[in-house]
């Protein structure tokens, strides 16, 4: 199964852009807004729930992620880069990192590091003793 939601359970609005851009600008509709309604969707359990706990400062209310892709001045490139958002926050959501696994340093590393901190100490030693007799 996908991790990602399919075209039946997003829904697109096309609006005006905003900003600067002239007549067409003020003509069109080519701004993109995505919505995922993320608890009804059809994803296992597991990865809903995860993408609630994570998406959570994204959701609406009711638990709508809404998305809105303004990039270029065509509504099926903004479209488009509406999924490529949905898709990199999903991926963002789910990505679980790697457990550390702690190491200890081995034997000879240890002993090579006392012994270089030795004689940095003994030379600073000889140092100091040659000017107190």
């Amino acid at each position: 199964m996908s991790r990602y939601p399919g075209p039946d359970e997003v829904w697109f609005e096309a609006v005006r852009s905003r900003g600067p851009g002239g007549q067409n600008v003020n003509r069109t509709n080519s701004a993109a807004i995505l919505r995922w309604h993320v608890p009804s969707t059809k994803l296992p359990e597991h990865v809903k729930n995860r993408l609630l706990e994570k998406l959570a400062n994204k959701l609406t209310v009711d638990g709508e992620l809404v998305i809105r892709s303004e990039e270029t001045r065509d509504l099926e490139m903004n479209k488009k880069n509406g999924w490529k958002k949905l898709r990199d926050l999903i991926d963002a959501a789910l990505f679980v990192p790697k457990k550390r696994i702690k190491t200890k340093p081995g034997k000879s590393a240890v002993r090579k590091r006392l012994d270089s901190k030795r004689k940095q100490g003994d030379k600073k030693r000889q140092r100091t003793s040659s000017w107190e007799d």
